[in-house]
């Protein structure tokens, strides 16, 4: 069996990213980082003892590229199942799929980050374009280069709370661990691994791109969802006698408050279309908010995981 083993470190991630080909780049990146972290403290509580020596010795425990792979690839058949939520059932009709998203429970999850998308891209991008900018404008002083790692480093750690938020609201799976750094290289190597690393630069692009998405999610959605609930709401205030139909008012009004009077200018005939077109557009609403989701996930997926998946 030990001659079927790596003899390094690196020999053994490259052959447990083959071992995991065609699994989830997410996966890969966490069977990668625990693989590599548990390796390398092995190796630092063995000093005395070769890369090679210390993977046979481990073997046993935590096995072979191949055994592993085979771990997490069944881990996460298990975790996925245990953490997903309950499916909706499957509708046959056109007016069961359009209707049932009302059952989805990824639909109120993405919709709730497309409003509170607005927040987190605000702060990601004033804090990439601030950071960015302090940082690299300070390299050439005795702080700038430290500051500029802490900058890189917080761009992991944000990269992973995005990932949290985007995994538990949109359901795309994401990583759990960071990608790993090799403390034992020279500074000046892990410098240059920061300014090489391609999803660093596609993080920082994700995060950049977050404040027009942000923008463009929250108003969205805001806007889907006042006006179907206000054309649902407009007909059966005057129905239940609340509010006035009517009133001379400039431009088209839903419903409004004048002189302490609920009213709309909706003509009588028009309540009953404008309350089955509020109810149809608050479902479309959710249908949109769903898409959206599934889109901006993929997109996370894209930016934040795939460009760090080199050989």
């Amino acid at each position: 069996m030990n001659a079927s083993l790596p003899r390094s470190i690196p020999d053994y991630l490259d052959r447990l990213r083959e071992a995991l080909a065609g699994a989830d780049p997410a996966l890969v990146q966490d069977a990668l980082y625990d693989a590599e972290e548990y390796l390398r403290s092995e190796l630092a509580e063995n000093p005395g003892k070769s890369q090679a020596e210390v993977i046979a010795a481990v073997a046993s425990s935590y096995g072979a590229p191949d055994e592993v792979a085979d771990i997490y690839r069944d881990t996460e058949v298990k975790v996925q199942t245990a953490l997903r939520p309950p499916a909706p059932p499957r509708r046959k009709s056109a007016l069961g799929r359009f209707f049932g998203v009302v059952a989805d429970p990824r639909t109120y999850a993405s919709l709730f980050y497309m409003v509170l998308a607005l927040a987190t891209g605000i702060f990601y991008f004033v804090w990439v374009v601030t950071g960015l900018s302090l940082s690299l404008g300070l390299s050439i002083t005795i702080i700038g280069i430290p500051l500029l790692i802490l900058f890189f480093g917080s761009v992991r750690i944000l990269s992973l709370v995005e990932g949290r938020l985007v995994e538990v609201m949109l359901g795309e799976r994401m990583p759990r661990r960071p990608l790993y750094a090799d403390r034992s290289l020279p500074l000046m190597e892990r410098i240059k691994e920061l300014f090489t690393d391609p999803r660093m630069w596609s993080t920082m692009l994700y995060f950049v791109l977050m404040l027009p998405l942000g923008i463009f999610y929250f108003t969205l959605a805001t806007v889907l969802i006042v006006t179907s609930l206000a054309s649902i709401a407009a007909p059966v205030l005057v129905w239940t006698g609340f509010a006035d139909v009517g009133m001379s008012v400039d431009g088209w009004t839903l419903i409004n408050l004048q002189n302490d009077v609920l009213y709309t200018n909706v003509p009588y005939w028009g309540l009953p279309v404008l309350f089955v077109g509020g109810f149809v557009l608050l479902f479309v609403t959710l249908h949109v908010a769903r898409g959206i989701g599934r889109l901006h996930g993929s997109l996370a997926k894209r930016l934040l995981v795939k460009s760090a998946q080199t050989a």
